[in-house]
C-alpha cells in the first residue's frame, strides 16, 4: 500500500515560472550555478543554490549559506513570484523533451513508508550530502527539491490524468534547455479520492532520483516527531513506462600504470573486442572505449555475466568488476579522484573532448540500466553500483515547494 497525498503546494506566479523554475541544484557547479541566474533576482538559484549571493569561496555548507536560502525564499514569497495554494491538492506534471513525454502526480509520501522500504531504494546516500540537504530543509522549513519516484503503471490513473490535463494549465513554459514544463491542479474531489484509492492498491513506490533528498526528509521527521507536515516529503511520481534511463558514462584519468597495449591485452582476457569506430552500444552487454582517438566496442565472454546476480548483469557492475577494479585500480568509484561520471545526455562528443583534451586517458560509454532492472534489484532489497541511472528530463527546482512547519 503506498501511502500519498494532497498538499498545500508554493507555486510559481505563472507569468514568471519561466524565470523562476530551475535545474536541480546538483547538476551544475556554483559558477554555473552563478552565471546561470547573473541578472536574475527571481531565479529559484538563489533558494537552492544560495552560496552564489555570497563571496566566492564559499562553503556551500557554512551555516550563512543555508541562512541566505532561507532570506532569499521569504524574498521570492513576498514579492509574490512564489505563492501558496489555499487548498490540499494534488497536481500534475508533464514534461516534454524532444520525443519524450512524461507526465507525473505531484504529491507528498510518506516517510514512514520510505523507513519501512515501502517506498523502495537502490543506491547508498553519502553521508555529507545528507547533512547538506537536513541543514538546506531545516532553515527552509520547506522541501523545495522534489524526490522523482516511479510506481507500475496503472490504466484508471493514466485515463483520470488524460481528462485532467485536456483543461487549462497552470504554468505551460519552455526552459532553455528546449524541455517544456506543464502543471495542473487536480480540483475535484472525487479525482482526489479516486487517486489516493488507486495508490493504496499499488504495493511499492520506488525512488528513481532524489535519494538524499528522501533520507533527508526521513531525518527531519524524526527529530520534529512528524510534527505539520514533517512525516511527508516533496515528490513526484512517474508511471514506470514513462520513465527515460540515459546511460551514465565514465572516463578515467590515468591507465593505472598500463600502456595502450597492455590494457587492451589485459581487457582481452574478460571481452572480446572490436574495431568498431562506434561511440555508442547497439544493445545491453556492449561497452564501448575510447583510447588513443579511437570507438571500440568490448563485448564480455561467456562466463563473465552471472545468470543469476541481477546486480552482477548490470554492464555498469561489469564495468567495475572486470576494468576499473581489477585493472585500473579504482575499487571505490565513490570516492575516487581518478574516475569521471559523465551523463548520457551530453553523448559520446564529451566523452572524445574529455579524453583529447589529455586531462582523461579513456572513457567507456555504456548501455542504460532500465527500469526494469531498478525495480528488479530494489524489490530484491539490493544496491546497484554508484552512477548507475541517469534520468531525463529533470525535474524543475520552483514548480512545486513543499512548506513542512
Amino acid at each position: 500500500m503506498a501511502i500519498i497525498k494532497p498538499f498545500r503546494a508554493l507555486l510559481p506566479d505563472p507569468a514568471r515560472a519561466s524565470d523562476i523554475c530551475e535545474l536541480p541544484y546538483d547538476v551544475m557547479s556554483t559558477a554555473e550555478a552563478r552565471q546561470m541566474a547573473k541578472g536574475r533576482p527571481d531565479s529559484f538559484l538563489h533558494v537552492s543554490r544560495p552560496e552564489i549571493d555570497l563571496p566566492d569561496g564559499t562553503d556551500p555548507t557554512d551555516p550563512g549559506v543555508y541562512a541566505k536560502a532561507r532570506e532569499n525564499l521569504d524574498r521570492l514569497i513576498a514579492g509574490g513570484a512564489l505563492r501558496r495554494s489555499e487548498q490540499a491538492h494534488y497536481y500534475l506534471y508533464r514534461q516534454i523533451m524532444g520525443g519524450h513525454r512524461q507526465l507525473g502526480l505531484v504529491a507528498v509520501a510518506s516517510c514512514a513508508e520510505y523507513d519501512s522500504n515501502t517506498i523502495r531504494k537502490h543506491e547508498f546516500t553519502r553521508p555529507e550530502k545528507e547533512d547538506d540537504r537536513v541543514a538546506h530543509l531545516e532553515l527552509l522549513d520547506a522541501q523545495t527539491g522534489p524526490v522523482f519516484l516511479t510506481y507500475p503503471a496503472d490504466a484508471a490513473l493514466n485515463r483520470l490524468f488524460s481528462r485532467v490535463t485536456g483543461g487549462e494549465p497552470e504554468v505551460d513554459f519552455t526552459a532553455p534547455d528546449g524541455v517544456r514544463h506543464t502543471s495542473w491542479t487536480v480540483a475535484s474531489r472525487a479525482d482526489t479520492e479516486l487517486i489516493e484509492s488507486r495508490f493504496e492498491s499499488i504495493p511499492n513506490l520506488y525512488i528513481a532520483d532524489g535519494h538524499h533528498r528522501s533520507a533527508a526528509a526521513s531525518r527531519v521527521a524524526k527529530r520534529r516527531e512528524g510534527s505539520g507536515s514533517s512525516g511527508l516529503f516533496l515528490s513526484v511520481l512517474f508511471p514506470h513506462d514513462q520513465v527515460q534511463i540515459l546511460a551514465y558514462n565514465r572516463a578515467v584519468r590515468d591507465l593505472n600504470g598500463h600502456s595502450a597495449d597492455r590494457f587492451l591485452a589485459a581487457l582481452g582476457q574478460a571481452f572480446d573486442i572490436e574495431e568498431s569506430g562506434l561511440g555508442h552500444p547497439d544493445d545491453k552487454h556492449e561497452i564501448c572505449l575510447y583510447l588513443g582517438s579511437r570507438w571500440r566496442t568490448l563485448r564480455p565472454k561467456f562466463d563473465v555475466i552471472d545468470p543469476d546476480d541481477a546486480i552482477k548483469q548490470l554492464d555498469v557492475s561489469i564495468l567495475q568488476n572486470h576494468v576499473l577494479g581489477p585493472i585500473l585500480g579504482i575499487d571505490d568509484p565513490r570516492r575516487s579522484e581518478r574516475i569521471g561520471f559523465v551523463g548520457g545526455i551530453r553523448g559520446a562528443v564529451e566523452l572524445e573532448n574529455l579524453v583529447d583534451s589529455g586531462e582523461f586517458a579513456c572513457a567507456f560509454s555504456l548501455s542504460p540500466t532500465t527500469i526494469g532492472d531498478l525495480m528488479r534489484i530494489a524489490d530484491g532489497g539490493g544496491i546497484m553500483p554508484p552512477k548507475s541511472t541517469w534520468f531525463e528530463p529533470k525535474l524543475r527546482d520552483g514548480m512545486f515547494s513543499h512548506p513542512i512547519g
